[in-house]
């Protein structure tokens, strides 16, 4: 029944000599992978209203300049990534570009920083999504927790599906948000040339405004950086892209770049046209939708392709996290488990580890983006600072031909990242401390990781490892419960292995109990020694234990292994395990980490 769910929600199993059929082509992947950048295109220029308004709204003309800046960085950025992708066509982005140029510490932090930043994409996306869905429908803010968990949901099995389907699904939404965006757009700069927007609406650009300051601008800038999350995907899932990968993937990066420049623009340009002041329950983009067209068909389907954006946007990570993940793992800095990849032929352990660490977070947070959105942006702008960083060391250090235009644009890059990773910090410290907490833990478990990785490794080595002494003979321990069918199955496997001997351990708990057994056991298996350990205590794995422990200390004195064969029974139907105590289960789950012991479970199938 499992299997068949299973098989209904993700589909058949695919073959390894299919993986090329999974690979993304440009206008599927850039679906994919900008969506996270250009749906922060709906909460970006709203993070720099929020701080000009704790001056007062005529100071709203100042989000003219600062989006001028934060072009700027698109800019860097944009060109920057597009080096990485070519120099490290394998993927990684940050993670790969900072360990090999800045060293292990800087690519560990870029590494853990961009894990926490994508269960972040996908924490913030929907949660912003839902926003816009309570926006248009304000009787379901109480419900916002459970939809996005739904949404959360629904996006990790449509990727556990394979990367192809889900783009094939997804690419749509984001393609109708981009068209429902240029529509807007252009309608409301038509409607501001035509003169349809009364002047008095916004402050005239340049006016004095009291209580302005380079710290608050600085500030107000570092927030619409956020619009600037998701731009690293790309370089991270170049190995998504069909061949060849770095030209694709360097294209799909620059028809983002020049979307969300264009995006950004025209709706900070027509949020400050309109005088759009931000409400807690309504977003800007709702007030600006509204304003153009009103409360008609345009204003809901513009309301429903940003709210399926967002909510889609998490998607990006769903794309890159387990690539990453990949990586990390392949340098034994997470677990191998990583590497594997599913039925459908993606890396379906790193989707799944995703969507329930993005419901911890909406849990967590309640849903509330605007909590969300500062620990993602700071998240996003360290490994940014430090992927800027180790190009730049990379130029110094190898001085291609034509490097010092690359150079220059790398270090504005970090400069700039560097500065607005500043600004988080410090005006946003008690929204984005925890950063300061979970990256030195993750590069701490990381280390820990890859020494248990390095250990085992040690001690498996031929070369390395301890010379086995050689066993001399074998002394098996049945325990059993009775005298049935499971016992008599279990002795006749332990009598075919032609061991140095066999002893049954019986636990009673009552002395009667004990005295009847053993006159049984004697008619019925005389040639197998019995040992009977009486419990007034009722403890069947304690005594057993000790017993065991006794007779491996004996039996290490002449080289013999010990071997403890437990009998066990197997229902017909699976729900009938509830109906028994388990008693093997937990006698081998205790043995199991005994040294020198060998444990073996011998199944008798039940038949109804």
């Amino acid at each position: 029944m499992l299997s068949s769910i299973k098989r209904f929600l993700i589909g058949r199993p695919l073959k390894s000599n299919e993986l090329g059929e999974q690979k993304l082509n440009k206008t599927k992947a850039l679906a994919i992978l900008s969506s996270d950048a250009l749906s922060s295109v709906a909460y970006g220029p709203e993070q720099i209203l929020l701080v000009l308004v704790t001056v007062s709204a005529a100071a709203f003309w100042y989000s003219i300049p600062i989006a001028a800046g934060v072009l700027v960085l698109l800019l860097a950025l944009i060109l920057s990534y597009r080096q990485i992708i070519f120099a490290y066509p394998h993927g990684g982005g940050a993670y790969v570009v900072s360990k090999e140029n800045l060293g292990i510490y800087p690519g560990l932090i870029a590494g853990g920083s961009l894990l926490v930043d994508y269960i972040l994409t996908v924490a913030v996306s929907v949660s912003a999504g839902t926003d816009a869905i309570t926006s248009a429908f304000p009787t379901l803010h109480e419900y916002t927790v459970p939809i996005a968990i739904l949404f959360v949901l629904f996006i990790t099995t449509l990727n556990l599906r394979g990367v192809t389907e889900s783009a094939s699904i997804l690419a749509y939404p984001v393609y109708l948000f981009v068209l429902a965006l240029f529509i807007m757009i252009g309608v409301g700069v038509f409607r501001v040339l035509n003169g349809d927007v009364p002047p008095e609406l916004h402050t005239p650009v340049g006016t004095p405004i009291a209580g302005i300051s380079l710290f608050l601008l600085l500030r107000a800038f570092a927030s619409g950086s956020s619009a600037l999350t998701g731009v690293e995907a790309i370089s991270n899932a170049i190995p998504n892209f069909k061949d060849p990968a770095p030209n694709n993937a360097s294209k799909t990066l620059m028809a983002m770049g020049t979307l969300l420049a264009v995006l950004f623009t025209g709706i900070v340009f027509l949020a400050y046209q309109y005088g759009v002041v931000p409400k807690e329950e309504v977003t800007v983009v709702s007030q600006i939708a509204e304003h153009t067209f009103g409360r008609n068909f345009m204003y809901f389907f513009i309301q429903g392709t940003t709210a399926l954006i967002l909510i889609l946007a998490a998607n990006t990570g769903y794309s890159a996290f387990p690539l990453l993940a990949v990586n990390l793992a392949k340098d034994k800095f997470i677990p191998r488990m990583f590497t594997a990849r599913g039925d459908r032929l993606g890396y379906s352990n790193g989707i799944i580890i995703l969507g329930l660490f993005s419901i911890l977070l909406i849990i967590v947070f309640k849903g509330k983006t605007e909590q969300l959105i500062p620990l993602y942006a700071v998240g996003v702008f360290i490994p940014f600072t430090l992927s800027q960083s180790g190009m730049m060391i990379k130029w110094l250090r190898e001085k291609p031909a034509g490097w010092i235009p690359k150079f220059i644009i790398n270090t504005i890059g970090a400069v700039i990242s560097f500065v607005v990773s500043m600004m988080f910090f410090l005006t946003k410290f008690s929204q984005v401390w925890p950063v300061l907490v979970f990256l030195p833990a993750i590069v701490f478990l990381f280390h820990r990781i890859l020494k248990h990785y390095e250990s085992v490794g040690d001690q498996l080595r031929l070369t390395t490892c301890e010379p086995i002494v050689p066993i001399e003979g074998n002394v098996i321990i049945v325990p059993v419960s009775g005298i049935t069918h499971v016992v008599e199955h279990s002795l006749d496997y332990a009598k075919s292995l032609k061991p140095h001997q066999i002893i049954a351990v019986y636990v009673p708990f009552e002395r009667e109990e004990e005295e009847a057994f053993e006159r049984k056991w004697e008619s019925w298996q005389p040639d197998v020694r019995l040992v009977t350990l009486h419990s007034p205590y009722r403890s069947v794995i304690q005594p057993l234990t000790k017993f065991i422990d006794t007779v491996q200390r004996k039996a290490a004195e002449s080289n013999y292994q010990v071997t403890v064969i437990i009998p066990q029974f197997i229902p017909k139907k699976g729900w009938h395990n509830i109906l028994h105590n388990q008693s093997s289960l937990f006698i081998r789950a205790r043995l199991l980490y005994s040294r020198n012991l060998i444990v073996t479970t011998v199944p008798y199938h039940l038949k109804k």
